[in-house]
């Protein structure tokens, strides 16, 4: 009998055992378990904290770009031209960061000047305009309409209270004197 006792001591003592690792097991797998839920809550936090100052720094970045690197022209000012008596409007618009729709004209009898396209301040002193210049004076040509297209140059030397035609020469040889006064 005594081997038959030992023999059912060993077996008790194999299935407490057992228990022991099986318990040891669930308890691993559980604690394993907590450890990646943790994990994937601080990623997604990290995630949130990126994507909060990505947002910062475009907004900071965004209002930086809004503000012009020369002064604002956005209004309306003076167009004059040497052979058409008196003063036309010129509207500068802001579309972005020292840039301008523009459009304007002046007119004085059958005399006219219109302008209309875009404008860029390239410096305090150097406006650069892509678009039409149309113009129709009686002593030149008997009153052809001039039409200049493409990149013309205004400049100013005083300052920034007026800016002149670079390009003065229009298409019938006579030079023209177009300012936009600030």
């Amino acid at each position: 009998m005594s081997v038959r006792r030992s023999f059912l001591f060993i077996f008790v003592r194999k299935i407490e055992t057992m228990k022991n690792i099986l318990t040891v097991i669930i308890l691993l797998s559980i604690v394993a378990c907590k450890k990646s839920s943790e994990s994937v809550t601080s990623k997604a936090d990290s995630v949130k904290i990126i994507d909060s100052i990505n947002a910062a720094r475009t907004k900071i970045n965004d209002s930086i770009l809004s503000h012009n690197r020369f002064r604002d022209w956005d209004g309306t000012h003076i167009l004059t031209h040497d052979m058409i008596a008196g003063k036309g409007k010129i509207s500068f618009t802001k579309t972005g960061r020292d840039e301008y729709k523009i459009k304007g004209e002046i007119r004085n009898g059958k005399n006219y000047l219109t302008i209309e396209g875009t404008g860029d301040m390239l410096s305090e002193r150097h406006l650069s305009f892509e678009g039409t210049i149309r113009q129709s004076i009686r002593e030149n040509d008997n009153g052809k309409t001039d039409i200049r297209k493409g990149r013309l140059t205004f400049l100013t030397k005083d300052g920034g209270k007026s800016f002149r035609l670079q390009q003065s020469v229009n298409s019938s040889g006579f030079s023209d004197e177009i300012y936009i006064k600030f």
